[in-house]
């Protein structure tokens, strides 16, 4: 294949994955890129953003229409809503009338790169089989990681270019604004629990603190994501990416608590959304001692994430046997991630 610099165009800029795959790219001189999402990404560096609704095609065709030096696509564009049903038209929209758009018009495109997760398997639902394999059949639906997965192969065939999906598990990383960002539920969660004088009580039951799970660092996913869209080897297949390790949050609980300066509590079920939604004096308060960045405390976290990451009563594990096997072998120490991550939010004044 003929040398062709890489062009990079991200959909969902702004979320935890697509804000790390921006500055990884960034720093890459093999790689120019183009963003595509509502809100610039707050990011320093070299790259062209362009604000574009996803679910509007004419908004697409008159913004994208000309970006034909495209090679690569990573959609990590996501649209929340309060039922699994719910997000399948939208989520599948976006991506329909981008790649509408794009793929027809770009002769060079190399590779599309799509995110998906651990729902792929049904974890949304209830047990599952794990360590969940790549292999492991879908669950009944909806779940529109199917439905994506199923309309970018089809669209694929007779084509030269390639696709590759991600299935990491509770995306830990800095982003603002974000759905789904643990480190920001732990950060804030601890933060208040301290002011009002706590012990940092695991806000699940005592099942979901033994049960065993695996998270992923946006770093890591970051670079399994450019590693997929860059290997030949890796055309075509699906791969679980997290960090390599299990763990148990009532093992974890001891090392979050000691970096916060509190008392670990015992495990207490407690709905995040109703607990958490008077505390906005509070954090107003917090960022003025403190003198943090003004982010009014309705955008800083979701809380309806945390309550789905700490109600599962079973454990959730995905093999990354298969991504090791392909050529990608790096991993990382969860508990240094989570402490990072942490240090990452003071530095940068998100939490005190």
């Amino acid at each position: 294949m003929k040398n062709i610099r890489k062009i990079a165009l991200i959909a969902g800029a702004t979320g935890v994955v697509g804000r790390n795959l921006l500055r990884q790219l960034i720093a890459d001189p093999d790689w120019s890129v183009i963003c595509v999402s509502r809100r610039k990404p707050d990011i320093e560096g070299n790259f062209r953003h362009i604000s574009v609704d996803l679910l509007n095609p004419a908004d697409i065709r008159e913004k994208l229409g000309s970006l034909n030096e495209v090679t690569h696509i990573f959609y990590a564009a996501y649209i929340e809503k309060p039922r699994w049903s719910d997000m399948v038209a939208p989520n599948m929209a976006m991506l329909v009338n981008l790649l509408d758009v794009i793929e027809p018009h770009a002769p060079d495109l190399v590779h599309i790169n799509i995110m998906h997760g651990t729902k792929w398997y049904g974890s949304h639902l209830g047990p599952f089989k794990t360590p969940a394999k790549e292999s492991d059949p879908g669950r009944i639906p909806p779940n529109f990681y199917h439905d994506q997965q199923a309309f970018i192969e089809e669209r694929q065939v007779g084509k030269t270019w390639t696709w590759s999906t991600a299935r990491p598990h509770s995306i830990c990383g800095f982003a603002i604004g974000n759905p789904m960002n643990l480190v920001l539920v732990l950060a804030v969660y601890a933060t208040i629990s301290k002011a009002l004088g706590l012990p940092l009580r695991h806000p699940g039951s005592e099942a979901n603190a033994s049960a065993l799970v695996n998270v992923t660092d946006s770093g890591l996913l970051s670079r399994a994501c450019v590693w997929m869209s860059t290997d030949p080897g890796a055309a075509n297949e699906p791969f679980n990416i997290t960090n390599g390790d299990i763990f148990r949050w009532i093992d974890m609980w001891p090392a979050i608590a000691d970096y916060f300066g509190m008392e670990a509590g015992p495990a207490q079920k407690i709905d995040l959304v109703n607990t958490m939604a008077d505390q906005g004096q509070q954090w107003k308060s917090l960022a003025q001692k403190h003198d943090l960045v003004p982010i009014p405390y309705e955008q800083l976290v979701v809380w309806d994430y945390g309550n789905r990451v700490f109600t599962p009563e079973f454990d959730i594990i995905s093999s990354t046997t298969k991504a090791r096997q392909y050529g990608f072998s790096e991993f990382q120490d969860s508990q240094e991630m989570f402490l990072r991550q942490f240090d990452e939010l003071r530095q940068n004044r998100i939490i005190p």
